[in-house]
């Protein structure tokens, strides 16, 4: 039977996988494998957020610690705050300028856009530290690919989201965010629309895949082998999209 949901009601559906990802892995094929092992299956209007860190595994975007050799600069601005200087010199490398570097902080301007801490870099959950994981090169490609293969298995046309987490201006903690897009607009524009009370809404767009991307963050942790999750019952707009929309333009970037 099928289900039976509230208006305006959302469901976040974990994906729990049981085995790691190796580099050349098609993702759609462990995804499937996993829903299947878990009674799962798409539903149509289905959207499928997943973590970057997948992605970045089986697009092999893996990088031996021990081929980066830091200048005497970083190393020892590094050792000031107890760092690797190898991921701070890899960091630089993987971006197009640094936006800040202060109290064992350093927060890049990435190749594809992204104002990130260490270029996105991450060492957790891969090896204990010996090799770090890339941010994928192209999320939009790589979220466009995924939804191709998923689409020829399923027959149904997913919206996918590849996300990873990021840091904020002024907030402690982090949060989920868009990196890879494909298959829905990623902006909600409400501009020129009324309110109940009748107000015409001037300034009101809404970063859809962004939110999207933070409520799969509550079922999609960093220790519970749940690197993908289902968002059903959320009302999008198909069409072409992609991360770049949700990119400030630096002329209008107030923050930097």
């Amino acid at each position: 039977m099928p289900e039976k949901r509230k208006p305006g009601e959302v469901r976040l559906i974990p994906i729990r996988f049981v085995d790691d990802i190796v580099p050349g892995d098609s993702i759609a094929g462990k995804l499937l494998d996993a829903m299947r092992l878990n009674r799962q299956r798409f539903h149509v209007g289905d959207i499928l957020i997943v973590k970057h860190k997948i992605i970045s595994k089986a697009e092999n975007r893996f990088v031996d610690l021990t081929t980066i050799n830091p200048s005497a600069e970083l190393i020892a601005w590094a050792e000031q705050y107890d760092l690797d200087p190898r991921v701070i010199e890899l960091a630089l490398r993987e971006s197009r300028g640094v936006i800040r570097r202060k109290n064992g902080v350093l927060i890049t301007e990435t190749h594809h856009g992204f104002i990130c801490a260490n270029s996105g870099i991450d060492v957790s959950n891969v090896d204990g530290g010996k090799t770090a994981l890339l941010l994928p090169e192209n999320a939009d490609r790589s979220a466009a690919d995924l939804r191709i293969a998923l689409r020829r298995q399923t027959g149904l046309a997913i919206p996918v989201i590849i996300t990873d987490s990021f840091g904020r201006p002024w907030r402690e903690g982090l949060t989920e965010f868009a990196i890879g897009i494909a298959g829905m607009k990623p902006l909600r524009d409400d501009r020129g629309r009324r309110d109940p009370r009748g107000y015409k809404l001037k300034a009101s767009v809404e970063a859809i895949a962004d939110e999207l991307a933070c409520a799969a963050g509550l079922v999609c942790g960093k220790l519970n082998r749940t690197p993908a999750c289902i968002v059903r019952g959320f009302s999008y707009t198909t069409g072409i999209g992609g991360v770049k929309d949700l990119l400030r333009p630096a002329a209008t970037d107030l923050f930097r």
